[in-house]
């Protein structure tokens, strides 16, 4: 991990990555095209839900199988920066092919989001890749709060443009129409050109260490296949507090990837959110969760990473079970808006805490790794959401599946030793 203090340009074109792509995963995977999925191109509420649970699922298993190889590619052949900017590309083109699937067109749309989710999954294994690079070991917690809050801030903003913009005004902007949902298809044309335009300062401004040069094709894979054996029994022998870690998060993450893929489905079917009602709660959700990244950012380099996610996991129990069991608005929105202010420290928390574990050299692989693990299972949670809703026909019975899932992953997390996992990358170093 970097000792030394990173100049403030090389932080902020990091952490803007994370502003960029935001614009994604909160107008897309989580508002605005999820519920504008699940209403007006399925056939129905019930359908759509289950349909995008599976493709959530789909997005989930590829990635994990990808991302530890990719990592292992980009170490190996110094190929980090070049596989965020092919990422990045294919997810700024998907979102402006979502732009076009209407009504019944199920399986061109789920198609297209499958592709768009999966680049947008990878790119974020090799930006978080640079982050042990450009933190000191002493403030790794609040530049990857940094990162989170900014990016929650640039999913704020682009809510705010899409509710302006495009879907509470009788004249959207740019000419777009309300006849078959144009105006709200156009929210992903406005998610494109946000994610083009806020990525540009990484690519420019955030340097890739010098690489030896790989001589061939061949040699490369054969290097990374060598690496990616190497380390996963590494992992098991060597870098036991990251196996530990990697597991509970395995298990806890599933959890959050459910409430991100159904959160305003949930809001708009169970307390009869409109569109533009579920866009408002977005706004506040995220203003929350800003906070609670920037703020919990110094409590991670003051306590820890693994004291910082045991809070946040308390916490989200807590306002989990409010949502499920409440039938008051109002408390739905205390429930929704603290877990808002938790979700982002969890996470923030979880990518610096890797960073602590993780050696020199195999920053992607790690960080690999640490996508498998958010991603391996992850179907469980959507898949498990939308068998309960479909056998039950409840959303509240659906949505208390994430409880049990941020127990387990609670529970996990003990066994975990943050010190013994820091003085292993010590040594590595010696």
């Amino acid at each position: 991990m970097n000792g030394q203090k990173p100049s403030r340009k090389t932080v902020w074109s990091w952490a803007l990555y994370d502003f960029a792509n935001s614009s994604f995963t909160t107008l897309v995977v989580t508002f605005i095209y999820a519920t504008y999925f699940t209403f007006e191109i399925a056939e129905n509420e019930t359908d759509g839900t289950s349909q995008w649970s599976v493709a959530i699922a789909i997005t989930a298993f590829v990635v994990a199988v990808l991302s530890p190889y990719l990592g292992a590619l980009a170490d190996r052949g110094g190929l980090r920066k070049k596989f965020l900017v092919v990422s990045t590309i294919i997810c700024v083109a998907g979102s402006v092919l979502l732009f076009f699937p209407q009504k019944g067109q199920v399986g061109f749309a789920l198609a297209v989001f499958v592709i768009t989710n999966i680049a947008f999954e990878m790119g974020n294994v090799f930006y978080n890749a640079y982050l042990p690079d450009i933190a000191p070991v002493k403030q790794i917690g609040r530049i990857s709060g940094y990162g989170w809050g900014l990016g929650y801030i640039g999913g704020l903003l682009c809510l705010v443009a899409a509710l302006f913009g495009f879907v509470q005004t009788d004249t959207p902007i740019l000419g777009f129409g309300t006849d078959n949902g144009e105006h709200i298809r156009a929210t992903n044309l406005l998610v494109a050109a946000w994610f083009a335009l806020f990525s540009l300062p990484i690519f420019f401004w955030v340097k890739d260490k010098k690489h030896p040069r790989i001589p061939n094709a061949r040699t490369l894979i054969r290097q990374a296949n060598q690496q990616l054996s190497s380390t996963f029994l590494e992992i098991f022998q060597r870098y036991r507090q990251v196996l530990r870690f990697l597991v509970a998060r395995l298990v806890y993450n599933d959890g959050l990837i459910t409430v991100f893929a159904f959160g305003g489905i949930y809001a708009s079917t169970t307390f009869g959110f409109s569109t533009e009602k579920v866009i408002v709660f977005g706004i506040l959700l995220n203003v929350s969760a800003g906070l609670g990244a920037f703020a919990f950012g110094y409590i991670d380099d003051k306590l820890g990473g693994r004291t910082t996610i045991m809070l946040s996991l308390v916490g989200l129990i807590g306002f989990g079970l409010i949502a499920v069991l409440t039938r008051a608005e109002m408390l739905f929105w205390v429930a929704g808006l603290g877990a808002g202010l938790l979700a982002g420290p969890n996470q923030s928390a979880s990518r610096s805490l890797l960073g602590r574990f993780t050696p020199e050299g195999k920053r992607n692989e790690f960080y690999g790794f640490f996508a498998l693990s958010g991603k391996f299972t992850a179907f469980l949670g959507p898949l498990l959401l939308g068998l309960v809703v479909q056998a039950t026909g409840s959303q509240r019975w659906g949505m208390a599946t994430v409880i049990l899932f941020f127990v387990a992953g609670l529970i996990l997390l003990l066994r975990v030793n943050e010190k013994d996992g820091i003085r292993n990358v010590l040594a590595f170093k010696e």
